[in-house]
């Protein structure tokens, strides 16, 4: 996709207009313990921590989690999720496998309950603590089933997992759509979109602070990391025709600011150009290390991080070429086409 349509070039246009998000963290219930909350909506809120950001929904039926960061930041981040709700937490949603969206899940599960848990807690792990939602690939990733020690405890697992397109849930009077986003960042993440609050929590997909991580060796690629921020895109609703005032889609990123949808744009032009530049490279003959001293990224090193500008190029360059090898494979295992007798020739 080299060529940005209308609602795009509006959408980067509003991209000066975007909310700056100290304006949004001045909003917020305020900060302990390196931990920070934002107010996002009116029932949800982010938790800002070292390794990233939890989105928080509450209500009636108790706080829905998405993500419980790192383990280190959990006991904080669960004494700012008290702060916004005395109720127990419902559900944790993982959006993917990594230690920064996990390493909490042990802490919050404990400290939730299930609606379905009649009385008291129960048993945590098997009628009382909160379920934990993530793709099945997700599950895998984080219990090794190949054989290879588990880099996270059994508490710390998905309860929930599922394979298709989306899993649906309704609480606090609110449809939640967690929305696979295949090969992407890996082959295991989510976005989540809170339909009536008009929130999406993009997980890995959307990180404002950095190039997008592409984890090749987990089923990452660089068009699945496109076509996801394409969804997002989708997903997300512009102020427009009122540009100049602050609206639309709220979107909490991995890291970094409150968003919004002209943001994504921004992010996803980004990506889409340099990985346009790879290829045009690649078809010219350059190798690897040709290509990275070409700086592909020039133009975003400074804001996403010239040190991580190599390691994104080559994610590009990997992801490009895999492509490029299955689709050779499939052309020489193609039968040949026989005319058949009495037709054209």
């Amino acid at each position: 996709m080299r060529i940005r349509t209308q609602a795009g070039l509006i959408a980067v246009a509003m991209a000066a207009m975007c909310v700056p998000g100290r304006d949004l963290v001045a909003q917020g219930q305020g900060s302990a313990g390196g931990i920070e909350t934002v107010s996002v909506r009116p029932n949800f809120f982010m938790i800002v921590e070292s390794g990233g950001n939890i989105g928080v929904q509450v209500g009636e039926d108790g706080p829905v989690i998405v993500d419980s960061g790192t383990e280190r930041a959990a006991e904080a981040a669960l004494a700012a999720v008290g702060k916004l709700s005395a109720r127990p937490i419902r559900y944790i949603i993982n959006t993917s496998a990594g230690a920064d969206h996990v390493g909490g899940n042990v802490q919050f599960a404990r400290a939730g309950q299930m609606l379905a848990a009649p009385g008291g807690l129960g048993t945590f792990g098997q009628s009382g603590g909160a379920p934990i939602v993530a793709t099945e690939n997700a599950l895998l990733r984080m219990s090794a089933p190949t054989g290879q020690p588990s880099r996270y405890p059994v508490a710390a697992w998905p309860t929930e997992t599922f394979t298709g397109r989306r899993k649906t849930l309704y609480l606090n009077d609110e449809g939640i759509e967690v929305i696979a986003a295949p090969a992407a960042h890996s082959d295991g993440d989510t976005m989540v979109f809170f339909r009536r609050s008009d929130v999406v929590v993009s997980g890995e997909v959307f990180d404002v602070t950095r190039f997008p991580v592409i984890d090749i060796d987990r089923g990452g690629s660089i068009d699945g990391e496109i076509a996801a921020l394409n969804r997002l895109i989708e997903l997300a609703i512009p102020s427009i025709p009122l540009p100049s005032k602050a609206g639309g889609t709220r979107i909490v990123p991995a890291r970094g600011r409150i968003c919004e949808q002209a943001d994504v744009v921004e992010y996803r032009d980004m990506v889409t150009i340099v990985r346009d530049r790879v290829d045009d490279l690649m078809k010219s003959g350059r190798t690897l290390a040709q290509i990275q001293a070409s700086s592909p990224t020039q133009g975003w090193t400074r804001r996403y991080g010239v040190d991580a500008a190599p390691a994104f190029v080559e994610a590009i360059y990997k992801s490009l070429t895999a492509t490029r090898a299955k689709m050779d494979a499939t052309r020489t295992q193609a039968p040949a086409r026989t005319p058949a007798k009495g037709g054209r020739r």
